[in-house]
């Protein structure tokens, strides 16, 4: 059982990748650019995290879906690909939302919905 966590989330990033290849929406439409997005973000939250817990505010909780299996104190293995997922799930709909939008603004105003 305790690897189920870091499955559904290596899962659901692949389910938001595939969906990025459909609509070409981060990685699919300039790999390099997404590249240093998603990894100046993990960078980011991976700093934020051990502060937290630098600071005491963060703890790893016990689960018996998790790995048990850490990085350093208080930060399992499954945060980064957490964080990762958080990444490029935000990107993905964060690009698709702007698609929409700017799809939703080109209407002619006299066409009817």
């Amino acid at each position: 059982m305790g690897f189920v966590y870091p499955v559904v989330l290596l899962a659901t990033l692949g389910c938001m990748l595939l969906l990025d290849r459909r609509f070409r929406l981060f990685f699919w439409r300039d790999a390099v650019s997404a590249s240093v997005v998603t990894a100046v973000g993990l960078a980011f939250f991976l700093v934020w995290d051990v502060a937290g817990i630098a600071g005491g505010i963060f703890f790893r909780g016990e689960s018996a879906i998790a790995t048990g299996i850490v990085l350093a104190p208080e930060l399992p293995i499954e945060e980064p690909v957490f964080l990762l997922f958080l990444v490029v799930c935000t990107m993905i709909v964060y690009t698709g939302a702007v698609r929409i939008l700017t799809r939703l603004t080109r209407r002619p105003s006299g066409v009817a919905q």
